[in-house]
């Protein structure tokens, strides 16, 4: 297939539906790279399907705010096309970016998924590693009455956490 540009080998073809009406056009590198398919901001493909052959792109207005060090993305690409340019601007566009995901989730940090039968058991493990690691402090600084009550309080603990048949 060929170019609907310029005629050469087309190897960037683009499908939209306008309309209810799927529209398409081929485009070899050289006219895709100008005509911005390969920009992360987006391009309007309209244009180009306007008059194939000889479509004339209207041009971005400037965008507003603040822009990426690295690739000058700015704020408004990121909320047009929903993706950035690059790494730099996850630090960037940091407090937006959170404000979008306070929005969509429970939060903002991924602390991970604990199956809904397994929390308790969960929190009882994370408490008996605390209280073995005070217990350890207790013995080292010389508070037998502390370690004592410590170590019992880890026995029951571990006593609730063994399946019934569970002797020790």
């Amino acid at each position: 297939m060929d170019c609907d540009k310029c005629g050469k080998p087309a190897k960037v073809h683009l499908t939209q539906l306008v309309g209810g009406q799927v529209k398409k056009i081929a485009l070899c590198n050289e006219c895709a790279n100008q005509n911005g398919v390969t920009d992360p901001t987006g391009f309007a493909l309209a244009d180009l399907l306007l008059a194939p052959g000889q479509a004339q792109l209207v041009p971005k207005p400037p965008a507003s705010g603040r822009h990426c060090p690295e690739c000058g993305f700015s704020l408004d690409d990121l909320q047009r096309v929903r993706r950035f340019g690059c790494g730099t601007c996850y630090s960037t566009f940091r407090d937006e970016v959170g404000q979008m995901i306070r929005g969509m989730h429970k939060g903002a940090e991924h602390l991970g998924k604990v199956p809904q039968g397994q929390i308790a058991e969960k929190q009882r493990r994370e408490k008996i590693a605390d209280l073995r690691g005070r217990l350890d402090a207790a013995v080292e600084d010389e508070l037998y009455e502390l370690a004592a009550a410590l170590r019992d309080e880890i026995r029951q603990l571990e006593i609730e956490a063994s399946p019934a048949g569970d002797f020790r």
